[in-house]
Order: C-alpha cells, then sequence, then structure tokens
C-alpha cells in the first residue's frame, strides 16, 4: 500500500477561486484590491506552460489603463498588431483596422501567457488581503449539508497539495479551472455543447529576417496555417476538421511538412525543424456553455463557463472581461460577508449576451468559411463576397475590429481601491 498521506489543513476566506488563469488571476487582483479577501488555487507550480494562445486585445490594455498599470504593463516584452491580414490564395488582404478604436492601445497585443500572469500576481501581492497557493488541485466540492444535494450550498473545496489535503471554507467559490473544469462538474452544472468542426495543430518554427509581413492567416488548397510573429520564430496554429489528427499522423510526418510548405511556400528549408509529432501539439477545439453559470455558493467564470474556438482569440478577453464583471457585481457583499447568492446569478446576465453572440459568430465561421476552405481543394481565382468588400472599402476593417478588440459588451473597471481610498 502507498503512504497514506492524511494530513489536511483547512483555511477560511471571503472568496476562493479555483484555477490560476486569466480569469481566476485577474478576479483575485480585483477583489483584493477592492477589500475582499480571496485565496486563489493553482494546480501547476509555476505559471510557464505553452498557453499557445497568447494575445491581448485593446480591452484587456483598456482595463490595465484604468488600473494605472498600463506603463508598467507595456515594458513587459510583447509584439503590437495594428492590423489582421490574411492570405487567401494569391490574394493578401487586410481584415482587421484597429487604428480607429476608442482605446488608448489602438492595437492587439502577442504576449506569452505566463509573463501576464506573473505581472498580475505580482500587483495582486501588493494587497495583503490576496492569497495565491500553487500546487493546490480542487478535487472536490464542499457542502453545507456535507452531502451534495442539487440545492445543497456550496461552502468550500477540497484540494490537493504536496503536503496533503488542504480545505478551503468560502463565502463564494469561483470556478475559473478551464475547459475541463472539474468545479462545474462537481457542481452538476449543465453543459450546452453547440459542436466544433476543427481541431488545431500547434507547433513552432523559426524567423527569418527576409520572412513576410505578419499575416495572421493563410488559406491555400483545402489547407489553413496561421501565423503569429513572435519576434524570433513562428508560432504556427495548423487547422484540421475535428478528429483528423489521425488520418494526418498516418500518412507521415513528411507528408505533414509537405502540406505546410504548400500553404507557406517561404518555409521550405525548415520545416525539417519538426523532428517528430512530439513537436506537434494538437489543441482539442469545443464551443459549449453551461445553461447555468452559478448555483448557491458557487460562480463559474471564463472557459469553465463558455469554452470558446480559437478564432480571433477571444476566449481570453471574455475570460478577463467575465472577471471584471463578477468583482464588480459582487465585491461588496463579499466585502461585507452579506449574502450573495441571488448577486451571484447577475454575473451571467451581464455576461451571457457577448457570450452567446460571440460562439454564434464562431459556429457561423466554422461552417461557412472554414467548412468551405477545406473542401476547395483548387485554386482560389476570386474572393467570398464579405472579403472582397474588405478589400475595396477599408472603413469596414472597422467592424471586426469592433468585435475581436472590444467584444459585443465591453467591461470597465468599477471596483475600489482600498490602498489608494478611491
Amino acid at each position: 500500500m502507498g503512504e497514506d498521506n492524511s494530513a489536511t489543513e483547512t483555511l477560511q476566506t471571503s472568496c476562493c477561486v479555483a484555477g490560476g488563469g486569466p480569469a481566476g488571476m485577474v478576479l483575485g487582483f480585483l477583489l483584493a484590491r477592492a477589500g475582499v479577501d480571496v485565496l486563489v488555487l493553482e494546480k501547476h507550480a509555476d505559471f510557464l506552460r505553452d498557453f499557445r494562445g497568447d494575445t491581448i486585445h485593446p480591452s484587456t490594455f483598456e482595463l490595465m489603463y484604468e488600473l494605472g498599470l498600463l506603463d508598467d504593463f507595456l515594458k513587459r516584452p510583447h509584439q503590437e498588431l495594428r492590423e489582421i491580414g490574411a492570405v487567401i490564395g494569391d490574394f493578401e488582404l487586410t481584415v482587421v483596422d484597429f487604428s480607429h478604436l476608442p482605446t488608448h492601445c489602438k492595437f492587439a497585443g502577442l504576449m506569452p501567457q505566463w509573463d501576464f500572469l506573473n505581472f498580475i500576481a505580482d500587483k495582486a501581492k501588493a494587497y495583503p488581503k490576496f492569497h495565491l497557493r500553487m500546487e493546490a488541485e480542487v478535487t472536490e466540492l464542499v457542502f453545507g449539508n456535507g452531502n451534495g444535494g442539487e440545492n445543497a450550498r456550496v461552502a468550500g473545496v477540497r484540494a490537493k497539495t504536496p503536503s496533503g489535503t488542504l480545505e478551503v471554507r468560502a463565502d463564494l467559490v469561483v470556478g475559473a479551472d478551464g475547459r475541463r473544469s472539474i468545479v462545474r462538474e462537481k457542481a452538476g452544472l449543465q453543459v450546452i455543447d453547440l459542436g466544433a468542426s476543427i481541431d488545431v495543430l500547434w507547433m513552432r518554427l523559426s524567423h527569418r529576417a527576409s520572412d513576410p509581413k505578419q499575416t495572421f492567416g493563410r488559406f491555400r488548397e483545402g489547407k489553413i496555417l496561421v501565423m503569429l510573429d513572435r519576434s524570433d520564430y513562428w508560432q504556427c496554429a495548423y487547422v484540421i476538421p475535428k478528429g483528423g489528427f489521425d488520418a494526418i499522423q498516418q500518412k507521415g510526418l513528411p507528408a505533414f511538412r509537405a502540406n505546410l510548405e504548400t500553404v507557406a511556400p517561404f518555409l521550405a528549408g525548415r520545416i525539417a525543424e519538426l523532428k517528430d509529432w512530439n513537436d506537434i501539439r494538437i489543441l482539442s477545439v469545443a464551443v459549449d456553455r453551461l445553461r447555468k453559470w452559478s448555483r448557491a455558493g458557487l460562480l463559474c467564470i471564463g472557459d469553465s463557463a463558455h469554452a470558446m474556438s480559437p478564432i480571433g482569440g477571444v476566449g481570453i478577453n471574455l475570460a478577463i472581461q467575465d472577471a471584471v464583471a463578477a468583482a464588480n457585481l459582487l465585491w461588496q457583499p463579499l466585502s461585507q460577508h452579506a449574502a450573495i447568492d441571488d448577486r451571484v446569478g447577475e454575473v451571467q446576465k451581464r455576461r451571457e449576451y457577448p457570450t452567446r453572440m460571440t460562439q454564434r459568430l464562431q459556429v457561423f465561421a466554422h461552417k461557412h468559411f472554414i467548412g468551405p476552405a477545406f473542401r476547395s481543394k483548387s485554386q482560389i481565382r476570386r474572393l467570398p463576397l464579405p472579403l472582397k468588400l474588405l478589400q475595396q472599402f477599408p472603413a469596414l476593417r472597422r467592424i471586426p475590429a469592433r468585435i475581436v478588440g472590444l467584444g459585443f459588451r465591453p467591461e470597465h473597471v468599477r471596483t475600489p481601491d482600498v490602498s489608494s481610498g478611491h
């Protein structure tokens, strides 16, 4: 038998956040800044993981401005994207133009997500009511009546740590533990699967000074490759039909390399950097949302409440916006240890509209743009009408810029800063 590690540590807090991703860290920071005792539990030992999608949207830069952190934030290494383009067959065009957004930063940024999370953690630690526990993986919910019935109130969590079991009692538990959320599973919250027709293969390839100007999407002969310029390397996402990775592997790595060269010929000569399938990671894409984001004593936000497609890179943006909305609505009752269950449902009321609209557009894009692109094996001789209009009328590029850069309901910081008295 293995060693019985039965040590149990018990803590009490106002808000316990499961998951130290963008949603969880921003929520923890905003609540602690407003004087709420908050504990964030993150299952990994650090933030240094390959998150793949590292987009910082103009709306997030605007939140940094509202918090008085923008100048410091911009000192972190990042790349700035003022436009998003595409190469479709032999047509090169600009799809998104951020230059007209009503924000202080009229660009999207590319920043490793661990840098973003470390930045938020550093700022949050200035507030004595912020607590972060690494290597603390939430495994169970604690219920007020002990048995976890449908109507039982969630009273805390149990987490696995290197030193044993951690039990946290809290006025509110927030599930921010991603698309494979343990919190939402243990809470018995119903998931609505909207369906995703794609998966994504992620990889890195070296960058050369002679490479063409940054473009986000390349479409050619039924193949789709998204390329992010990370200065010294290309972060590449090869889009494939759902469940199609096994068939690609069966054809062999040389055939896969040849496909990459077909869609991006300038990569010739460096495809051999993909030495084996371990250099390629698959993201199984899901588009879903909870029918109900909360129950008594518990709230889910970010990917725990709604998994997004990587189209537009908006998942991180929506997660952070959820966190801001939750902090705005809940900081006051949490700081006063007042009844909170009626207020928790207001977060979904606030955030469900932008979630539904964004997912609707993503599913539409899967069916009407990506699906036909997969099926089109011949050379593209003319652009689809929407893209042709974007090419002919540059002002129209402001519409996708608004959707991608700000979203359908951008949030603003309404929580106080107890350290400044504001």
